[in-house]
């Protein structure tokens, strides 16, 4: 199996260290089963080598992606990160592979199917809660709903629970091809899925790296690393019969 993580430049720099690879690890991958990659390393990447994809945080999507100027001093781009992700989310996309989003891996997902994001919540939506907590980041500030019964999201979270919340951006109008399936309590979105039969495609705006100590957010780590290890078995069954 091998699951490759996309990050920022300063993410990859972690190492074994980064959260995203440790909450894999100690969720049930194997640390040679996992691949931290970024802009820079797309013309080394073969999606058919790959049995799933986790899109981590970061940067904002340059509004440009989504047909807006950038309205506000504070919206921060990595319009090589964007472009580099979007390609590599269009060819997760056509071969079928898990797929897992994280705070700017959910937005850029949401962007992808054409949807679009505030570009800062405070400029641009009245909330009651504050998005862009400050200090411990596994503190946990407000409550997520699920909001669909037969969703992905519900076999990890019954019901609600409580969560992290470290974003100044979030879904606006959603992708086509998308249905929401978590809410704040102030109506934001904080999951979508897909809207068809796709084998797995949960993003979330939360981040679940920073809450492992509470099991429904470990479970969330537990089911992507099951079905690419499923996406794998599948690859192998291919190659094999190819052979033949």
């Amino acid at each position: 199996m091998k699951i490759t993580l996309s990050v920022s430049e300063k993410e990859k720099s972690k190492g074994r260290e980064s959260p995203y690879f440790k909450a894999l690890e100690r969720t049930g991958a194997h640390p040679e089963e996992l691949e931290l990659v970024t802009a820079a390393d797309g013309t080394c990447l073969r999606a058919e080598e790959m049995d799933g994809i986790l899109f981590a945080g970061g940067e904002d999507v340059d509004p440009e992606f989504y047909g807006e100027p950038k309205r506000y001093d504070n919206v921060h781009v990595n319009r090589a990160r964007d472009r580099f992700e979007l390609g590599l989310l269009d060819q997760a996309l056509r071969r079928r592979l898990p797929i897992l989003g994280i705070c700017r891996g959910a937005q850029m997902i949401n962007v992808k199917f054409g949807g679009t994001l505030y570009q800062d919540l405070k400029s641009d939506r009245h909330t009651e809660i504050e998005h862009r907590q400050t200090g411990d980041r596994s503190a946990t500030t407000h409550q997520v709903t699920v909001t669909e019964p037969e969703s992905r999201l519900s076999a990890s979270i019954q019901g609600s629970c409580r969560v992290n919340s470290l974003h100044h951006q979030a879904i606006r109008r959603l992708g086509r091809g998308l249905k929401v399936t978590a809410h704040s309590e102030d109506g934001l979105v904080e999951a979508v899925e897909a809207a068809d039969d796709y084998p797995f495609l949960l993003a979330i705006q939360w981040h679940p790296e920073e809450l492992l100590e509470h099991p429904e957010q470990r479970q969330i780590f537990k089911d992507f690393i099951a079905a690419c290890r499923e996406a794998a078995e599948q690859r192998k069954n291919r190659r094999s019969v190819s052979r033949v």
